[in-house]
């Protein structure tokens, strides 16, 4: 996908500022995109941001994307800075990994909020001036092979995920008539500092479940990103596309 150009279009990454969501602006940035980086750690997105300044266009706002108030400055910010919007990739997460019969309401609540509600309100924020521009659009939804396979001590995050998938199959419905096409990607384990906090013994029973033998790179999920925001993709919407190593097939 070295040949995709994205010159002229501005993009919005949430949790840009590391692991997927870095990758993923880094992908956008080395393109020729203008990209608004978003996290909620004002220090890790100022590094993000400084990382990428000398690549191309790139912008910094901190936000938590659970909050309206927030999604909606968040659009406003990247459309005051480069004039208009065309890709929006939902990649802010979180885990509270636990068993179902000690789950806390409170981590319930939490990877809900920010899996599923921030990309809810992302996506309603940033599709409002996509259809005012008239010229179509890119929603790409990070999701998981947890929300269509479900994982044991994550029914919060695979009942996110889950939740985060068919938000994308009924918003490309609703979106299609803008030429706002909607789609997800669902990493399955993939080297990051999610999975770093994998212990030993989990990690190799999750790696043997894996046909490749191997976990899979943030840069190996933005390429498949990167595809659904490009030209290349102007014939599909509401699918899912899964970067697993083959996990799940």
């Amino acid at each position: 996908m070295s040949d995709v150009t994205l010159e002229g279009k501005v993009a919005i990454v949430t949790g840009g500022t590391r692991g997927i969501g870095a990758a993923v602006a880094r992908w956008l940035v080395e393109r020729g995109a203008g990209v608004v980086v978003s996290g909620r750690d004002a220090d890790r997105l100022a590094a993000a941001v400084k990382d990428l300044e000398d690549m191309g266009q790139v912008h910094g706002v901190a936000a938590d994307v659970a909050k309206r108030e927030d999604a909606d400055r968040l659009a406003e910010a990247a459309r005051d800075r480069f004039g208009r919007v065309d890709i929006l990739v939902n990649n802010a997460g979180i885990t509270r990994d636990g068993l179902l019969l000690r789950m806390k309401d409170d981590d319930w609540d939490a990877v809900m909020d920010v899996n599923l509600r921030g990309a809810f309100l992302m996506t309603r924020a940033v599709t409002k001036i996509m259809v005012r521009q008239k010229s179509g659009g890119r929603v790409i939804n990070i999701a998981s092979t947890a929300g269509a396979m479900g994982n044991a001590g994550q029914t919060n995050y695979s009942a996110a995920k889950a939740g985060l998938i068919g938000f994308t199959k009924a918003t490309a419905r609703e979106l299609a008539h803008w030429a706002i096409l909607v789609n997800a990607v669902a990493p399955g384990l993939i080297d990051t500092d999610m999975a770093a906090t994998l212990t030993g013994k989990a990690r190799e029973a999750l790696l043997a479940q894996v046909p490749l033998g191997r976990m899979g790179t943030p840069r190996e999920v933005a390429e498949m990103v990167g595809f659904l925001a490009g030209e290349g993709s102007a014939y599909i919407t509401g699918q899912v596309f899964h970067v697993n190593g083959g996990l799940y097939i």
